[in-house]
């Protein structure tokens, strides 16, 4: 639904030239939920941008559909009133001198053809409903809590029935407790509509829970995509390891490799001592590595068990997190984070033997 092919894009000021985009290819299945990740600063939303033309790159195309609605070759730019898509924006834009019926009903009333006006009251109130305004369609949009300003953004997107739905951060100005409930609400309506969406954030949570595919942008370029379950558990660099979710990251380098590629297993000697380790594509022995393994696979193992990848250090620091713990342990200089219940809390300074599964331990290139 959504194709991308080399695209780039600058920003020019009197001092420099900003390469936001440098050569961003992709491919958004109809009906998929593909989110762009990264930092500030990554080209994510320049990206979102170009699609919805509120922007216009320098090289590349972009389709929509069967519509190309940039191409520098062909010199083809249609603009955003042409091309079909729905947008909510970080700030939701809601008009605040109209009423949450009049904010939704904007589009239709400059669609062409324009719908008669029974069927612009239609297609309002369907729109409330889908969002869960029901019986709010007379209210100023000033007087909206943020969770319902960010629904009513969502059906004002959503009313004209868009080809393609762009999302810039929606999300971001919610407090912790409406964004996880958001989160799920989003989602369900995008899936129960079947529309194409392209999702931007920098929330990993947010990409890891609502997303078909996840690309990984870094410095204007994706670092990687997939699966959430793949992104998070198979990282092809340490800057992904480290920005999906907490990950421990352990300096190392390879002396002993076995398997063939795809079940690869590597010796890496590291301030640990020893570790075993699954091994990424790539990885040569006497190469320089990052081991990466998650704190919740870390697991407290009895003291003089002797296991392999078992090393011992001393609790530094607990951080209770509700559901969890969090903590900090010494191992000779490093420090490793590790999640447990809150009923196993060790007292800090308490001496630990921790088991680092080499099933759960992945070795990659610096």
């Amino acid at each position: 639904m959504i194709r991308i092919r080399d695209l780039r894009m600058s920003y020019h000021t009197a001092q420099a030239e900003q390469q936001a985009v440098k050569g961003v290819s992709l491919d958004v299945p109809e009906g998929a939920f593909y989110t762009l990740l990264g930092p500030s600063g990554c080209g994510k939303t320049t990206t979102l941008r170009c699609v919805a033309g509120l922007e216009r790159p320098d090289e590349g195309e972009i389709a929509i559909g069967d519509q190309i609605v940039f191409s520098s070759e062909r010199n083809i730019f249609v603009p955003p009133h042409e091309r079909n898509i729905g947008m909510v924006f970080q700030s939701y834009a809601i008009w605040p001198h109209m009423s949450v019926f009049e904010n939704i009903a904007f589009p239709l009333r400059y669609k062409r053809p324009k719908p008669s006006s029974s069927e612009i009251r239609e297609r309002v109130m369907r729109a409330l409903a889908l969002v869960r305004l029901d019986g709010l369609q007379d209210r100023p949009a000033p007087y909206l809590s943020g969770g319902q300003q960010q629904r009513l953004a969502v059906a004002r997107a959503l009313v004209a029935e868009p080809r393609v739905l762009l999302l810039d951060e929606p999300l971001s100005n919610l407090d912790a407790k409406l964004r996880d409930e958001m989160r799920l609400e989003l989602r369900e309506v995008v899936a129960r509509l079947k529309v194409t969406t392209l999702f931007v954030t920098h929330e990993q949570i947010e990409a890891l829970t609502m997303s078909d595919t996840i690309a990984v942008m870094r410095d204007g370029v994706i670092v990687q995509q997939g699966a959430p379950a793949d992104i998070y558990a198979r990282p092809s660099q340490p800057f992904v390891a480290d920005f999906i979710g907490r990950t421990n990251m352990i300096a190392g380098r390879v002396v002993a490799l076995s398997g063939s590629n795809g079940a690869r297993q590597a010796s890496v000697e590291t301030p640990f001592g020893t570790l075993q380790c699954r091994a990424q594509d790539g990885v040569a022995s006497g190469d320089a590595v990052s081991v990466t393994v998650r704190p919740e696979n870390v697991a407290v193992a009895e003291a003089g068990q002797g296991e392999a990848n078992t090393v011992a250090g001393t609790v530094e620091a607990t951080v209770f997190l509700g559901n969890m713990l969090d903590c900090i342990v010494a191992v000779g200089g490093e420090r490793l984070h590790i999640q447990l219940h809150p009923s196993a809390a060790p007292a800090c300074g308490a001496r630990v033997s921790l088991r680092l599964p080499a099933e759960h331990c992945l070795a990659m290139r610096r």
